[in-house]
């Protein structure tokens, strides 16, 4: 289901005040839910997430993570709810065993970062990390969840959206009340800064919280590589007018554009269409590796996975010595 465009409209009318009364509850639920005390992990904690449904760039920031603990000398492991994916776990994910039906698409990319296991159960998911020899785990999209411990949190905002209304689901986006969310984070990452973050950076630099700010970056290589080409850029992701404003920085050209719900499963019938569209205007199809990714295991979407490109994006962060300093300090105390 594709979110109503009133969550991220300041001025959101009657849609969000009918759903008032409905947001009023489960605030009060998520609240509750998040203020329960976590069970202690064998190992850190060091938690990837958000403030809003939809997406907002925790996957590239766990990968980015997941190299700086690398790079520090640390085993870190992904701890990833498999979101998509049938596989209750803990399994430890393998690429090129597994596909997106069982494992969800985003832990099929975190895997190619570090080791990462899909547990719904995320305590039993740390379990295994541990005993699989990690020194840390980076628990991805685990803010909202409150059964395990966290060393550090760090919420991911998507510069360009915001929190939207502000106003709790199913009146806006917020996945609990803000008071709450505030009070289980660490620090605040940006990406993608505009006009639209500037009361949630004031608000978080008024708390003492560090902020940091990143940018997607476009894999070099792909980029050379399409330039010069006219594209049908598709995705079904949270946020697909990013990805279609990562690929016009880029210096793409994609006059057709077709945007899906996040983490969308394409039917045998979409696939034809975007094939048939492409070919008929002499375009190339790009996507994004998430959507890549969510076609892998299914015959019907051969043909479309084997003629669409993916854009890889890298995650780059504003001062990120300092933010590795802050996430091992947490992690040695």
């Amino acid at each position: 289901m594709r979110e109503p465009s009133f969550w991220w409209q300041r001025d959101s009318g009657w849609p969000a005040a009918a759903l008032s009364p409905l947001a009023s509850i489960y605030g009060v639920i998520s609240g509750a839910r998040m203020a329960r005390t976590g069970t202690r992990a064998p190992v850190p904690v060091i938690c990837v997430g958000n403030f809003t449904l939809g997406g907002s760039g925790k996957t590239p920031t766990a990968m980015t993570l997941a190299r700086l603990l690398t790079e520090a000398g640390h085993k870190p492991m992904i701890l990833s709810r498999g979101y998509g994916g049938d596989a209750a776990g803990p399994l430890m994910v393998d690429p090129l065993i597994h596909n997106a039906t069982q494992t969800g698409d985003e832990a099929l990319l975190l895997a190619h970062a570090a080791p990462t296991i899909v547990a719904r159960d995320r305590i039993a998911g740390a379990r295994m990390a541990a005993q699989y020899g990690a020194t840390v785990i980076v628990m991805d999209d685990g803010l909202q969840n409150s059964s395990l411990q966290k060393n550090f949190a760090l919420a991911v905002i998507d510069g360009q959206r915001g929190i939207g209304n502000g106003k709790v689901f199913p009146a806006g986006p917020l996945r609990a009340p803000m008071a709450t969310q505030w009070s289980r984070i660490h620090a605040l990452l940006v990406i993608s800064e505009s006009d639209s973050a500037r009361a949630l950076i004031a608000e978080a630099q008024s708390r003492a919280f560090p902020v940091f700010y990143g940018r997607l970056q476009p894999n070099g290589a792909a980029v050379v590589a399409l330039q010069g080409h006219k594209a049908l850029a598709f995705a079904g992701i949270g946020n697909p007018d990013k990805f279609f404003a990562t690929i016009e920085a880029a210096g793409i050209a994609a006059p057709v554009r077709k945007r899906f719900s996040d983490h969308h499963v394409y039917s045998n019938e979409e696939a034809a269409d975007l094939l048939m569209k492409a070919e008929h205007e002499g375009l190339d199809l790009v996507t994004t590796e998430k959507d890549l990714a969510r076609m892998s295991g299914r015959p019907g979407l051969a043909a479309l996975k084997s003629r669409a490109r993916a854009l890889p994006v890298t995650l780059g962060i504003s001062e990120e010595p300092k933010l590795r300093d802050l996430i091992l300090s947490a992690i040695r105390h």
